[in-house]
């Protein structure tokens, strides 16, 4: 277990440590035990972020040839599928160099743009280097001069990524061995953005120029029955807009349309681009603001604050005659509030829907950029 504790919303979480971490402390375990011929029940692994974990050694395991431990997962109060897995490292000595494979449960990457080639095991670069540097450090102590091949599994791994985004991300097979810092925040906001930044250099990768961002399933399924073009084309951007778009201006894309429930993009009127309540809400202000500015007469718009929902707002003002106005000067401040945030390094629009009301709002250049996505991805 790991006593490393950070603060989320109010609550003290405690920290776990990634798949990349347990490879390489399950390595370091092998390669003391084929050089020491001894088997071992804790090993000691430094971490990217300067933290170094003591961890249980399970299975330990020695042959004439190699030896194989295993490390167990922990999460922390993190809601990881792959907490308590076991990952297992098998250590042969070799002439010289170090060779890192994978086995049972890794997957292997089949999309150009991930961290690894296509046709290489998705053991992600950070934990590759982990695992050199835990068998070499390993070596020194011991005085040993020859090389290891390192074999990594995860028993079960299969079954698991069946859970994860692994088979829409173009890894296949299994889990993959991932990690930055070696450890896990609890409900991390870095690996979401991660998650998006990944989608977004395979779309590169491809040779696309333009993306669409989906915020979520409602996203997914308007896209699905209103859209010109496959929604397993689109990126789920979740509630973080600004870090999307951020990361696509960096990969240089030339085209942005972002497509979202109301309820959600409704906030893209006051310029905010995380859309998460706990950072900003703001719906009914912009819509009061809009309203205002669109002529909208005052017991009207007093009634907005009231309402739990941005449907229940448009209601209020359809029945008083005042909702296409109101959308029309939304559609405006949202696409000068994005406009402002590409600077001109690309076209960028929005398509805001309801189930209620299908279509809502589109920004300037949304229909341009649709038929530009649709003759981009269709073709």
């Amino acid at each position: 277990m790991i006593n490393e504790f950070v603060y989320r919303s109010g609550k003290m979480l405690r920290c776990g440590y990634t798949t990349g971490s347990c490879a390489a402390a399950a390595a370091r375990a092998a390669a003391i035990c084929v050089l020491s011929g001894k088997k071992i029940s804790t090993v000691t692994l430094p971490t990217p972020k300067c933290i170094t974990l003591t961890l249980d050694v399970h299975e330990p395991e020695i042959t004439d040839s190699y030896a194989k431990c295993a490390i167990k997962k922990d999460s922390g109060d993190d809601p990881d599928i792959t907490n308590g897995i076991l990952v297992y490292a098998e250590v042969t000595k070799t002439e010289s160099g170090i060779t890192i494979t994978g086995g049972e449960g890794i997957g292997k990457v089949t999309k150009a743009g991930l961290d690894q080639p296509v046709g290489e095991w998705a053991i992600n670069s950070v934990p590759r280097k982990m695992i050199t540097e835990a068998v070499s450090a390993a070596a020194k102590e011991y005085g040993y001069t020859g090389g290891f091949n390192i074999g990594i599994s995860i028993p079960g791994g299969a079954e698991l990524a069946k859970k994860t985004y692994n088979p829409r991300l173009g890894i296949e097979g299994g889990i993959s061995v991932i990690g930055t810092s070696g450890i896990i925040e609890p409900m991390s906001n870095a690996a979401l953005v991660d998650t998006i930044r990944t989608e977004l250099n395979m779309k590169k990768a491809a040779g696309h120029e333009n993306v669409f961002f989906t915020l979520g399933n409602y996203g997914e399924n308007f896209i699905a029955r209103a859209m010109p073009f496959d929604v397993e084309e689109s990126v789920k951007c979740s509630n973080f807009i600004g870090d999307a778009v951020d990361i696509a201006l960096e990969l240089g894309f030339r085209g942005i349309l972002i497509i979202g429930h109301i309820g959600k993009l409704v906030k893209l009127g006051a310029g905010i681009k995380n859309t998460h309540s706990s950072q900003a809400d703001g719906r009914m202000d912009v819509l009061v603001t809009c309203g205002v500015l669109a002529g909208a007469e005052q017991q009207v718009l007093r009634q907005l604050p009231d309402c739990a929902t941005v449907d229940a707002a448009l209601g209020i003002l359809g029945e008083a005659g005042y909702m296409r106005q109101t959308l029309d000067v939304l559609a405006l401040r949202a696409g000068y509030y994005l406009e402002a945030k590409v600077r001109g390094e690309a076209k960028i629009a929005a398509v805001m829907f309801s189930d209620k009301h299908d279509i809502l709002v589109k920004t300037a250049d949304a229909d341009d950029m649709i038929n530009t996505i649709r003759n981009e991805y269709n073709g």
